[in-house]
């Protein structure tokens, strides 16, 4: 099982790079920095919601776990 922090961790270094995809995409279309930096910022705030869920939801699922052996030597 995953802990909250090491999803919390992942779900914010993770956004920080969409973050930045998002930007650059939304700068190159609108050709406006104070556009691309507010469609950046609301997108970042709604997915680090939905990402940390989604996480937690497939911490639950055991399809394609392995279980770790009941004895090591």
């Amino acid at each position: 099982m995953e802990s909250h922090t090491r999803s919390i961790v992942k779900t914010f270094t993770w956004r920080a790079i969409a973050t930045v995809v998002t930007m650059c995409i939304a700068w190159k279309i609108t050709e406006d920095v104070a556009n691309a930096l507010a469609i950046g910022g609301f997108d970042t705030v709604i997915k680090l919601f939905f990402y940390y869920g989604h996480e937690r939801v497939w911490d639950r699922v055991a399809l394609g776990r392995q279980e770790p052996p009941e004895y090591t030597i």
